[in-house]
């Protein structure tokens, strides 16, 4: 009877464990997404910027960066985090050196003992190549209309391509246009983030996350999964629509069949060249199709994430 007892209370605590563990939330759309992801952002002054990343119950991250923000200006030298908490209607940072910063309007307001008080305003920005229009004689894989080029696509109701399909047409050389926005998880950490991907050919996978103010990892937004990080991390916060602009030629071969020439790609990320002229060292995992001299559709991975795509558009060479 006793084991009967302990086991009953070792499933109640099990499951009082799993009712009381914080619920992942995830926001589709910035109007409901709360003070939190209001207060999330990009902010800057003239000594540098900084980026506050909401984690879920009340907690954030502040990343600042000397000279300016990632892909505008930071030295990729001087780069410091400092772990905050809300504190009523403001977001409280502390760290070394008697360091404490304050958000609160859209303003970080930063004090330390070297001197203060230092501010910084809040800036959004937008890709330069955002709605960037198909040249002529381009294939237009996707204008909102209907998602009639992809097998297993799905518009919502918003016109947006949900992740999880593959063009019906194959590449081979190409210049290619995407942009895609990813959903405000908070309280998602790593891969549970707003995964997806953009795989080049049905080989290669160009990764698409919510990487706001993480290094900028293979297997972070920008990243050629296991194989590349970006040269910089240029993900903006979630729930803005964001631009990769793709350069690929393809792997050669010769009569036998033999490859004599890896795949090469360029890849801008809201305007910024994060890969120049990378040489595929082969398909990435997570997909059964391996390197030949024949072409492949583009994928747009579906990871049980919330991600959307519009503007797809592909000029071949």
């Amino acid at each position: 009877m006793k084991w009967i007892v302990i086991l009953s209370l070792t499933m109640a605590t099990a499951t009082y464990a799993a009712d009381s563990k914080p619920k992942a939330e995830t926001f589709l759309d910035a109007a409901k997404a709360g003070q939190d992801y209001i207060d999330q952002g990009e902010y800057k002054n003239d000594w540098g910027g900084a980026q506050i990343i909401a984690l879920g119950e009340g907690n954030f991250r502040l990343v600042t960066y000397r000279g300016g923000l990632p892909g505008e200006g930071w030295d990729k030298e001087y780069k410091q985090e400092n772990p905050g908490k809300r504190e009523g209607s403001k977001i409280v940072f502390t760290g070394e050196n008697a360091y404490r910063a304050e958000v609160a309007n859209g303003k970080i307001t930063i004090n330390t003992d070297g001197g203060g008080p230092y501010t910084m305003e809040k800036t959004e920005r937008k890709s330069p190549t955002l709605g960037a229009k198909a040249p002529a004689g381009a294939v237009v894989l996707l204008d909102g209309k209907n998602a009639d080029a992809w097998t297993g696509g799905h518009l919502d109701e918003r016109n947006f391509l949900a992740a999880g399909c593959k063009s019906k047409q194959s590449f081979m050389d190409f210049t290619a246009h995407f942009e895609f926005l990813l959903p405000f998880k908070p309280l998602g950490r790593g891969q549970d983030r707003g995964n997806s991907g953009v795989y080049l050919q049905d080989r290669y996978e160009l990764q698409v996350l919510d990487s706001f103010g993480l290094k900028g990892e293979n297997n972070e937004c920008g990243g050629i999964y296991t194989q590349a990080k970006p040269a910089v991390n240029m993900c903006f916060p979630p729930l803005t629509w964001q631009t990769y602009d793709i350069d690929f030629i393809a792997a050669k071969y010769d009569a036998s069949g033999q490859k004599t020439k890896n795949a090469l790609v360029t890849i801008k990320h809201n305007g910024v060249t994060i890969h120049d002229r990378f040489e595929l060292k082969g398909p990435t995992p997570g997909n059964d199709r391996k390197e030949d001299p024949t072409g492949g559709p583009l994928q747009l991975q579906g990871h049980g994430n919330p991600v959307f795509y519009r503007n797809i558009w592909v000029a071949t060479k």
